[in-house]
């Protein structure tokens, strides 16, 4: 009994086209005919999808980077706050300091009374003079930390104005773009239950060349129908007669020279 031999699959190349895989494009479970008009139908419901996300137009992304910036000035809010907080930390321990200050001039005064000579005289007054600027010092930093303060308040109050002016244009842009999508969640799940049903159909390597094709064309069609009679559907480059027919049989993968796009029989669209 001869020996079934096991057919070994290439690697898919993401640079693939549908020029390159027209020769086993027949090599499947499927008919060239039903393979041809599943392309239609995935590129049929891919169009249709794409006009539901066009409505939206850049909402969605506006919507995000609104969201960026109301979180990027929010942590701004939480910097400033620690900020205030450090400062008034600050002014806690320089109080502390103008007490511990006002405490040794107390005791230098006092032992000023005490004193036996003209020399330790001076070194007392000389800690005094020590403290006494060391207190000043100290009032200084309390009365900057202060002005810094009210300068972080009112960069608080800017920056909390600036977030819920954000947040109203959020909300709106929000709202536009959830009326859009409730408006057309029931037709894009429809289309992209269809999309899913016919790419399970197709085989890997067609659809990597449809996705890729997809992505480089502008209008994002990689699968197109006769124009007019003898043109294509893509570029609108003119077919000659030989490649008509060829379409018209439903039993060749036909790609268009000019553009590289599959070229599918016209009356593909009056049977849906």
């Amino acid at each position: 009994m001869a020996k079934k031999i096991k057919k070994v699959e290439t690697p898919i190349d993401q640079r693939e086209t549908f020029v390159s895989i027209q020769k086993n494009f027949a090599d499947s479970d499927l008919s060239v005919e039903e393979k041809l008009k599943t392309l239609y139908d995935l590129q049929q419901a891919d169009s249709e999808i794409d006009k539901i996300l066009q409505l939206r137009g850049e909402l969605p992304s506006e919507v995000a980077a609104l969201e960026e910036e109301i979180a990027g000035l929010k942590g701004k809010m939480a910097a400033i706050n620690a900020e205030i907080e450090g400062f008034n930390e600050g002014i806690a321990q320089n109080k502390e300091n103008i007490i511990d200050c006002d405490t040794q001039i107390a005791k230098y005064n006092e032992q000023l009374n005490n004193v036996s000579n003209s020399r330790e005289f001076d070194s007392i007054n000389k800690e005094i003079e020590n403290q006494e600027l060391l207190r000043k010092i100290a009032e200084k930093h309390i009365g900057e930390m202060k002005n810094e303060i009210l300068v972080r308040k009112a960069q608080l109050e800017e920056t909390k104005d600036e977030i819920d002016v954000r947040s109203e244009d959020l909300k709106a842009k929000k709202d536009e773009l959830d009326n859009i999508v409730e408006s057309t969640s029931k037709e894009e799940n429809a289309l992209r239950a269809k999309r899913n049903k016919c790419a399970s159909i197709i085989d890997a390597r067609t659809m990597s060349a449809y996705e890729r094709i997809r992505e480089s064309e502008h209008n994002h069609l990689a699968v197109v129908t006769v124009y007019n009679g003898n043109a294509c559907g893509g570029c609108f480059n003119m077919i000659i007669p030989q490649r008509l027919i060829e379409i018209s049989s439903n039993k060749k993968l036909i790609i268009c020279e000019h553009c590289g796009r599959i070229i599918v029989n016209p009356d593909f669209s009056t049977k849906e």
